[in-house]
């Protein structure tokens, strides 16, 4: 069987060329640039030292290894999608935008179709049921990316491969100190997909600069202090708003008037909500209800956490709603809703919540 294994310099990706040799493959390696120079020269992702690490690995297992670019795919979709997410004051999700049509999107197009299987480093495991494939949770919970996946598509997961997905975090960190990767004491990168060097804040302002606007209580329409833009504020969000006294929340935002709202406290009733309504909700494999009348029992995550929600989801016309069993923090429109059984084994499909 022929692999593509993504590797990106990661201690994950990293061990995944490891289990692969292990099982009898041998897996041709690609490191997949996408580098942060736009059209103004702005440079700041050097992926240099990522290079390095997965030649090193390439040439320690006898891979054959490539370097392939999909900057300006990567900028006509994942960064476009972000910074028009922001402008109309939605959540974006880059990563889930970034696996659905960088990883295995166009690159498949490019390189991955003259494979049998891509494997990557996400911490998640499919299932064959009824000679079907299923994403479906990783072994540790804590790390699980099934979330991140939650948007792709039935002929993508069908050619994945996890090879990580049974192993906890500490395992894999074990695998790559016995076998002396350069990876193995790599911290977890933190940020927009592929671009984990990159400051979140930092990048947006790049696209949308700063805007004096007010922080306002939602309750009593007092005016608390001043923001430098709603685009770097999201539902929900209780750090970096500068004020005291608090805790406080971001409740609202108006982009027009460019005003955040804020309450005060952990048990405000305008922090939580229990009914999440999803738009374009898609299946991954198959759709397992059709049209049905009533409820049927899920669990499900609105952002990446360990936990998983129960709930109940409701149909009406092209319209899914989900119904938490607990009240449900910070809700935010254009995240994701990503749906599972109800024993959260299996990760059946996403919507974008409104």
């Amino acid at each position: 069987m022929e692999i593509a294994a993504l590797v990106s310099g990661g201690v994950d990706s990293s061990v995944v060329v490891h289990q692969l040799k292990e099982m009898g493959y041998d897996p041709t390696i690609y490191y997949i640039k996408i580098g942060m120079e736009d059209k103004d020269g702005y440079i700041d992702c050097p992926s240099e030292e990522d290079i390095e690490i997965v030649t090193y690995i390439a040439k320690k297992y006898g891979c054959r290894f490539e370097v392939v670019s999909l900057h300006e795919e990567y900028w006509d979709t994942v960064v476009s999608y972000t910074i028009d997410s922001v402008k109309r004051g939605l959540t974006p999700n880059p990563d889930m935008m970034c696996n659905k049509m960088i990883k295995f999107g166009v690159f498949e197009q490019k390189w991955g179709h003259e494979f049998d299987k891509i494997a990557t480093g996400h911490y998640a495991t499919t299932t064959e049921l009824d000679d079907l494939t299923w994403l479906s949770t990783a072994k540790d919970h804590v790390k699980d990316q099934t979330y991140f996946l939650g948007q792709i598509s039935y002929v993508q997961v069908s050619k994945l491969m996890f090879p990580i997905g049974n192993l906890l975090k500490s395992e894999v960190r074990n695998i790559a100190a016995e076998q002396n990767l350069p990876s193995a004491k790599r911290k977890d990168s933190q940020g927009i997909c592929f671009l984990g060097k990159v400051n979140y804040n930092e990048f947006i302002e790049r696209y949308m600069g700063r805007k004096e606007g007010l922080i306002v209580e939602l309750e009593t329409g007092n005016i608390l202090g001043k923001h430098q833009g709603y685009w770097f504020h999201t539902i929900g969000q209780r750090k970096g708003l500068g004020l005291s006294g608090g805790p406080w929340f971001v409740i609202k935002k108006d982009i027009n008037r460019n005003i955040i709202y804020v309450s005060k406290g952990y048990d405000t009733k305008h922090q939580y909500g229990d009914t999440i309504n999803l738009q374009g909700f898609e299946f991954i494999t198959k759709d397992i209800w059709g049209d049905f009348e009533g409820e049927k029992e899920i669990r499900f995550k609105i952002r990446h956490t360990p936990e998983f929600t129960k709930g109940m989801i409701s149909k009406k016309g092209d319209m899914y709603s989900i119904h938490s069993e607990v009240p449900v923090q910070g809700i935010a429109a254009g995240q994701f809703g990503v749906v599972y059984d109800k024993e959260a084994g299996l990760c059946l499909g996403s919507g974008m919540i409104i």
